[in-house]
């Protein structure tokens, strides 16, 4: 049987803060998972922007 989704790892998104104020079209996010019980706070972590082509900081919106 497979096991039950309740846990502390839970799905969560990343968007990047730079892109959003630029106003430039489109967005830059990144689908991860994190330990609810280890970070019960939101994730910044530095990841790479694509559009931006270069590494920025991206904040949990989920």
């Amino acid at each position: 049987m497979a096991k039950k989704a309740k846990g502390n790892r839970i799905q969560i998104i990343l968007e990047c803060t730079e892109h959003k104020a630029s106003g430039m079209p489109g967005t830059s996010r990144y689908v991860t998972e994190k330990n609810r019980k280890n970070n019960p706070d939101r994730l910044e972590i530095k990841k790479y922007n694509p559009v931006l082509k270069k590494y920025t900081v991206h904040k949990e919106i989920k």
